[in-house]
């Protein structure tokens, strides 16, 4: 039977109690040494709303419906809200981990940077950085090299927000450096609860990002822009002129949060995006065939690659919101103080939403008809005032070196398919090793 999430406050006045994974179950799922995806998906069989206790007392709230998600992230945001974000010893006060009034101050600087003309003043900067990847894949192929997928895709999505926060490419050293980035974001999920003891575990990568940061910022402050006029830093510099709440801190704190917000999720989807295709070859033929390069239907087929991707592998596969009032959810009670975690992972991989949900088939995102309705069955970058800040950035980069590579370069996996790790983001837990080929 279903158990009553217990009373944190006062009781809706309706509504049904939300329906318990049984306690045995949890006791299987550890036993059999699962992770917290195969958890939630346990859950997510008992409805829409379920509740799941993995460590603790009280039960955690796990989202997977579309109207239910609509409602938690789109309708009432201010009841079901962020905590603290669990990167915040690299994040700091950046724009993901802030709340309330700073965080909307700080959306409100940030957000015609990636939308309308704003998006036009990166264009050249996302350009020139697929021409110097797809320059680097000449050389690979040519000499006959082994790459690692998943840091070429790296290196391509880190130089194109450096470029866009400094006006600069991003040189050799400074890319040996950032990979500390990298590591304080892998460690995040295993680090220790208490947040001295946490940057204690990583306070060396934590130093070496912040040196070059700082050096940013410097050559910011002393020297001209790039060709391409001001970055993204001389914007949040100026800003620092005439509001007192950007402190050099602060500044860091956004620089490092477009950083990893900027890098990580284009070049894990570019990296799952090429693993699809190597076991449905049919669907790179699909695209080239859709148009030639540059037209408005390449660059569709383009995109529904990268869309299809996103919904195998989202960008935020779960995000966490705390309850800060009752509420009805679905029909359910929710109470005051309860966590609730909507997981777009599993609502991607809903076959009643999706059919045939583990096959990567870009048609979904072509064909009429074949992607479902609903607001909330597709949210690779969350919906609602909080969704991704990047999203036609990220879009826009992810298609312009598609647009570059795919009809140039086949891509011959030399290994196994890595298996999934869940982080801050679904990423290959191991590295892609590949042969490049060209092509015509």
């Amino acid at each position: 039977m279903a158990t009553q999430i217990p009373p944190t406050g006062a009781r809706p006045a309706a509504g049904l109690p939300v329906p318990e994974l049984p306690a045995e179950e949890v006791r299987r799922w550890r036993a059999a040494g699962h992770g917290m995806p195969e958890l939630l998906a346990l859950a997510a069989r008992l409805g829409p709303v379920a509740a799941v206790r993995p460590d603790n007392a009280l039960p955690t709230v796990v989202v997977t419906g579309p109207e239910a998600v609509q409602h938690v992230l789109g309708r009432r945001p201010d009841c079901y809200v962020k905590r603290s974000h669990r990167g915040r010893i690299l994040l700091g006060d950046g724009v993901l981990s802030a709340s309330g009034d700073a965080w909307k101050a700080q959306r409100r600087l940030l957000q015609g940077q990636f939308t309308g003309a704003g998006m036009r003043r990166w264009e050249q900067r996302i350009a020139d950085a697929a021409r110097d990847c797809a320059t680097r894949w000449a050389g690979h192929a040519d000499a006959g090299r082994a790459v690692d997928l998943r840091e070429e895709m790296r290196r391509f999505a880190l130089d194109t927000i450096w470029r866009s926060l400094t006006g600069h490419p991003l040189d050799d050293r400074t890319a040996a450096e950032l990979a500390a980035l990298d590591t304080v974001v892998a460690a995040l999920p295993v680090l220790p609860a208490n947040a001295e003891d946490a940057r204690s575990a990583v306070a060396g990568e934590l130093t070496r990002i912040d040196a070059v940061v700082h050096r940013a910022i410097g050559a910011a402050r002393s020297a001209p822009p790039g060709p391409h006029g001001p970055g993204l830093l001389h914007v949040l510099l100026a800003a620092a002129e005439d509001r007192p709440e950007y402190t050099d801190r602060l500044v860091r704190d956004e620089f490092v949060t477009l950083m990893v917000a900027g890098h990580e999720t284009t070049a894990t989807t570019l990296t799952w995006l090429y693993l699809l295709l190597d076991g449905a070859p049919g669907a790179r033929e699909r695209a080239l065939a859709a148009g030639p390069t540059g037209s408005p239907g390449r660059r569709a087929a383009l995109q529904a690659l990268v869309s299809e991707t996103l919904r195998l592998y989202p960008s935020a596969w779960l995000l966490p919101r705390h309850a800060v009032e009752d509420d009805l959810l679905a029909g359910h009670r929710i109470e005051a103080g309860t966590d609730v975690l909507v997981c777009p992972y599993l609502v991607h991989r809903d076959p009643a939403l999706w059919p045939e949900p583990e096959v990567f088939d870009p048609r979904r995102f072509t064909v009429p008809g074949r992607r479902p309705s609903d607001q909330g069955a597709y949210l690779p970058f969350g919906i609602g005032a909080r969704a991704c800040l990047g999203l036609q950035f990220a879009l826009r980069e992810t298609v312009a070196l598609l647009e570059l590579l795919l009809p140039a370069f086949a891509v011959e996996l030399t290994g196994p398919a890595p298996e999934p790790f869940f982080g801050m983001v679904v990423r290959p837990a191991t590295p892609v090793p590949a042969r490049l080929v060209r092509q015509g």
